[in-house]
């Protein structure tokens, strides 16, 4: 199936065991970065949520729910295809009808591998630890806080991560902020 876009076209096809769309104009695989926030910004619901009951009443079960679909769904994105996760696909619904904004795919592997390793450390201190409601809070707070950066501002903190620690500069940065260097800020 090919889309086109603007003057890009977009092909979502993709071969088994490759990571992200290959659209031409991109000289690597890409996701649609609206997408992407919108699937973050629906995580953040639900997880925001929880992290309210389990404040307020100490009543972590919610949490714990969250933490399982955030596990699931960071599973399904890294190890099946990024195509059949819940959050994405209904991001994708949401977005439609917006004109895609295309970011590369190796950042995203790398975020979303970190939010991989922070599902795996909260399920692990809420299930076998048992760990109190204060570290129970914590961990769920930086996950709450990456999440809200990415779909409030646009902000991939795994990006910028991969941005300072790879050997290969990352491409398609979400905003252009691979490229962009702010201006100096002048005082008249």
């Amino acid at each position: 199936m090919t889309a086109t876009t603007g003057n890009t076209a977009h092909n979502p096809e993709r071969s088994w065991g490759e990571f992200g769309e290959i659209v031409t104009g991109y000289d690597i695989p890409v996701f649609n970065e609206r997408e992407v926030r919108a699937g973050a910004g629906i995580l953040f619901l639900i997880g925001f949520t929880g992290y309210v009951i389990a404040w307020t009443t100490g009543f972590v079960v919610p949490l714990r729910g969250f933490a399982v679909l955030f596990l699931l769904d960071m599973l399904i994105r890294l190890f099946v295809s990024p195509r059949f996760s819940p959050t994405l696909a209904l991001g994708r619904v949401i977005v439609y009808r917006q004109c895609p904004e295309f970011v590369g795919a190796p950042q995203k592997k790398f975020a979303w591998s970190l939010g991989l390793g922070i599902a795996l450390t909260s399920c692990f201190t809420m299930g076998w630890l048992a760990s109190p409601l204060w570290v129970v809070l914590l961990l769920c707070g930086i996950c709450m806080g990456v999440l809200f950066l990415e779909t409030a501002f646009g902000i991939c903190i795994g990006c910028e991560l991969q941005k300072r620690f790879s050997r290969t500069a990352p491409q398609y940065c979400p905003g252009d902020s691979c490229n962009f260097d702010p201006p100096s800020s002048r005082h008249s």
